[in-house]
């Protein structure tokens, strides 16, 4: 297992700092969260990569629907080249009209419309990475080929590895997740709706997600893609003082078969994250 790091706070300079602290203290990967009226995250990941060497970089995440796919990938490709190939993009669907802080410009237009507008982002980014003349014809986006002033390429191939949220057991959602290079779980039990997020997260279970893994190995073999790189990602919480107790937090997970571990708290106030993350960081990743 991986061990990457979220930070929740807002400064790009601290977020920089940070990244550098996180990969000499022996994390793998650093992650900034994007919001709608928030810091640019690519810009400071791009900034953190002209000061670290070897930890991945991304978000977590982005909410792909709201973005227009071609500079969204054209940001992804920049970080991407700066850092020698260490970016991640994480993808969902954005939150729906329930969190109104998310949409203070505009009107969510619903899951429904936001999911076909993340299968055709994805699908055109593929495109835009490449770096070459194409032509594309979706519902909602088109591309007309062009010759001239093409972007660089991507320094990882075949793709940017992009993870995408899946809610188990929605199959239409998971059979998206498959496609790709890694699940971030969202759990809906059968017949019931969480009513929050935290209570998502609390019924979503070790023994839960071995099951969904098991199920997306058997897609991913159905689809010829059981030879690629493929991660399961677990987010959460451990103390960085006492060992046995983080481990016994994460040790299920990894025999569950995750891939990652994403240290993350977001009950820190703001005018403590940025000590909270230092003290956090230092203290090593949680060892299974």
């Amino acid at each position: 297992m991986r061990h990457g790091f979220i930070y929740t706070g807002s400064d790009p300079n601290v977020a920089v700092e940070l990244a550098q602290l996180a990969e000499a203290s022996g994390w793998q990967g650093f992650f900034v969260w994007e919001g709608i009226w928030a810091t640019d995250p690519w810009a400071t990941l791009a900034a953190a990569a002209m000061v670290t060497d070897r930890i991945k970089l991304g978000t977590m995440l982005t909410p792909v629907p709201r973005r227009r796919p071609w500079e969204l990938a054209g940001q992804t490709m920049t970080v991407d080249r700066l850092s020698g190939g260490r970016v991640i993009l994480s993808a969902g669907l954005g939150v729906s009209e329930a969190e109104p802080r998310f949409w203070i410009f505009e009107d969510d237009p619903g899951r429904k419309h936001r999911a076909e507008l993340l299968d055709e982002s994805l699908e055109l980014m593929q495109q835009l990475w490449r770096a070459e003349p194409f032509e594309f014809e979706g519902q909602h986006y088109r591309a007309k080929r062009t010759d001239s002033m093409l972007p660089p390429t991507i320094v990882q191939q075949p793709r940017i590895p992009t993870w995408v949220v899946g809610l188990w057991p929605r199959m239409k959602s998971m059979r998206r997740v498959a496609r790709f290079d890694g699940w971030i779980p969202n759990y809906a039990p059968p017949g019931n709706s969480p009513e929050s997020a935290d209570e998502q997260a609390r019924l979503f279970t070790p023994e839960i997600a071995a099951e969904a893994i098991a199920w997306i190995r058997a897609e991913r073999e159905r689809l010829g893609l059981a030879d690629r790189p493929f991660d399961v990602i677990q987010e959460g919480t451990t103390t960085g003082t006492d060992a046995a107790a983080d481990a016994a937090i994460v040790r299920p997970w990894a025999e569950a078969g995750a891939t990652w571990w994403l240290e993350s708290d977001w009950s820190v106030p703001a005018d403590r994250v940025a000590d909270h993350s230092r003290d956090r960081l230092r203290a090593g990743p949680p060892l299974a």
